[in-house]
Order: structure tokens, then C-alpha cells, then sequence
């Protein structure tokens, strides 16, 4: 049987980050992703955190925005910034980028490696493989097979659904409609040659069909035609029950780390990922910045609980902090996992 220092499962943002940080240390890194390419994957591309944007070179952001456009039933505020607010990214470019990091600083990546079962100091792969591992880290997203090794429930889950048009709109928005997605919001997110548009809601009371009438009706109503597009789906979680567990740590949406307010996970996951490396190089590693990002998560995580109890009630704080943005006694950060560099 193959032995490894640390086994990683998913080769998402969070996994590559953290097997980048290990190779680059002379640490026996094996990344297992089951899927047969690294990077596509279900996600609107919006990052913010000016830190984020700062380690990523300027080819890989597609479309950058300090301005920026929200929309409720009765308000509209539109925020400016020196510095862009929020930038998008091709999830797909974004993985490649980060997976030539991480084969080149000495991580070993093998693809159409699903996992069968987990044991406790092995990996055994559908193909009957079994593959060794001192330190294991979960980064397989939403529905984690090392997180259900561990006996964590999942249940405060959000859903996403988007739509590629193949047309760069103007401009950024967000549209908070409680009566359309309760505590979740609709989105115009625009990429270089194509615009992502689509909806999230926190709570799991909505199937993704039911979000995905919802959206395009709401962008009928704006004058944005989705015509054929397919709509793409993704469950988002957030339900963050710690990330160490002994020799065994998660990282990114498989820990929870998603933001429940907004959805956004890609700036948590490469975050955690460095974090979980950087303890297992050093276990006494701290992070205040990983600190913040877990403080910013549980304000999220009970604002979203808290908008979820009750229509009217949701309707009432999303104007109020709207009216909160427009008069500037409210900081568009409160939305942002984010708030300084990596």
C-alpha cells in the first residue's frame, strides 16, 4: 500500500491551496479529485477581499467592479470604492492556475479517483486502491465523504442556481426580493465574454426547480433574457462545526465554511486550506485572519437564521440594511467574509 504524509480529497480552491502549502515544505502530498478535469464547477465567479484579488495575477480575474448596484422592492443604493469591491473569476481557469502551483511545488494530483470508504489510516478508492495517509483533509465540498466519516450532520444548506448568457452586461447587481428568494438575493454577475445570472437562498425549504422558476422569472421582469440557457445548480454549505479533528481537518464548503448570508465560498476555502496546511506543518500555527473569517462566518450564518424565521420580518431587515448602505452607517464589508489580504 501507497503511504502518504497527507492524503487530500477534492482538488477544489481549498484542497490545491492547501497541497500547494505542504509540497512547497517537502511534505508527501496526494490530492484525489473524482472528477476527471480540475476546476469546472458550479459557481457565479464573484470573489471579494481586495487580498484575495491581489494574489491572483491579472489574467485570471475576468471583470472587475468598484462600483456596485442593489436593488431592493422599495430602495435602490448604488457603492463606489477607490479599490474593486467585488471581481469575477472562471472557476475553471482559476483551478488550473492553482493546480499548476501545486504540481509544480511537488503535489502529486490523480483525478477520476473516487472514494469509496474512509478508514483510519487509509483511503480505499472505488477501484479497490487503498492509499495510506498520516494527516487526511476533507475539501470535497457540500456533500463531504470525509464529512460524513466524521459523523457531522449537514443541515443548514443554501442553494444557488445560475445561467450563462453570452453577453458581458454593464454592470454588477444584486437584487434582495424576500417575497421571490426569502433571505437570498438574485445576482448579474458579468465575466469577459459572458454574464452569470442567478439566485441563492440560504434555508433549505426551496428546491433548486422552485429557485430556478423564481430566478427566471425575476429576470423577465428586468428585461434579461435567458432564452435556452441551462440552469446549474449547487447546494451550499454552511452549517461549520469546527475544521480539526484530530489528524483528520475540512476545509472550504466541506467544513461549512460558505458564507450562509451570501453563499460565497472560494475566498474561505483557499483561506482554510493554507490555515489546515500551515497546522499541520506547525501545530501550534495561528491565523488572525482565519480567526476574523470564522467570526464574520457565525455573524452571517445567524443573520441568515434570523431573516429565515419569518417573511415580513426577513422583508423589514433587508430594507433596513439596504437604508443602512445608502446612508453609510452600514459598511458593504458586513456582506464580505473577507476583510483584509490572505
Amino acid at each position: 500500500m501507497e503511504r502518504w504524509h497527507t492524503v487530500i480529497i477534492g482538488a477544489g480552491p481549498g484542497g490545491l491551496a492547501c497541497a500547494a502549502t505542504l509540497a512547497s515544505q517537502g511534505i508527501s502530498v496526494l490530492v484525489l479529485e473524482k472528477k476527471g478535469k480540475v476546476g469546472p464547477k458550479v459557481c457565479a465567479g464573484g470573489i471579494t477581499g481586495a487580498g484575495l484579488f491581489r494574489n491572483l495575477p491579472d489574467d485570471l480575474i475576468e471583470r472587475s467592479f468598484p462600483i456596485q448596484h442593489i436593488f431592493t422592492p422599495l430602495q435602490q443604493v448604488i457603492l463606489t470604492s477607490d479599490l474593486p469591491m467585488v471581481s469575477t473569476v472562471d472557476r475553471g481557469k482559476l483551478g488550473t492556475h492553482m493546480l499548476a502551483i501545486a504540481t509544480a511545488a511537488g503535489a502529486t494530483i490523480r483525478i477520476n479517483a473516487q472514494v469509496s470508504r474512509i478508514e483510519t489510516d487509509r483511503v480505499i478508492l472505488r477501484s479497490g486502491e487503498a492509499v495510506g495517509y498520516r494527516h487526511l483533509v476533507g475539501a470535497d465540498g457540500s456533500v463531504s465523504t470525509v464529512r460524513r466519516y466524521l459523523g457531522l450532520p449537514t443541515t443548514r444548506v443554501g442553494v444557488g442556481v445560475q445561467y450563462h448568457i453570452p453577453a458581458s452586461l454593464p454592470r454588477m447587481e444584486w437584487h434582495l426580493d424576500a417575497q421571490r428568494f426569502g433571505n437570498g438575493y438574485a445576482w448579474i454577475f458579468p465575466h469577459r465574454q459572458r454574464t452569470s445570472v442567478g439566485a441563492y437562498i440560504s434555508h433549505g425549504g426551496m428546491r433548486p426547480h422552485a429557485l430556478q422558476a423564481r430566478c427566471r422569472e425575476w429576470a423577465a421582469s428586468g428585461g434579461i433574457d435567458l432564452g435556452q440557457a441551462r440552469p446549474e445548480a449547487a447546494l451550499i454549505n454552511y452549517d461549520y462545526q469546527g475544521w480539526r479533528f484530530g489528524n483528520i481537518f475540512l476545509v472550504g464548503d466541506a467544513a461549512g465554511l460558505a458564507s450562509g448570508l451570501t453563499g460565497e465560498g472560494i475566498f474561505p476555502a483557499i483561506l482554510s486550506g493554507k490555515t489546515v496546511a500551515n497546522t499541520i506543518l506547525n501545530d501550534h500555527y495561528a491565523d488572525n485572519g482565519f480567526a476574523r473569517l470564522l467570526k464574520n462566518h457565525q455573524r452571517h450564518a445567524r443573520l441568515a437564521a434570523f431573516t429565515a424565521s419569518n417573511r415580513t420580518l426577513c422583508r423589514l431587515v433587508m430594507e433596513s440594511l439596504v437604508l443602512g448602505l445608502r446612508t453609510g452607517l452600514m459598511d458593504f464589508n458586513l456582506l464580505e467574509m473577507a476583510d483584509q489580504g490572505l
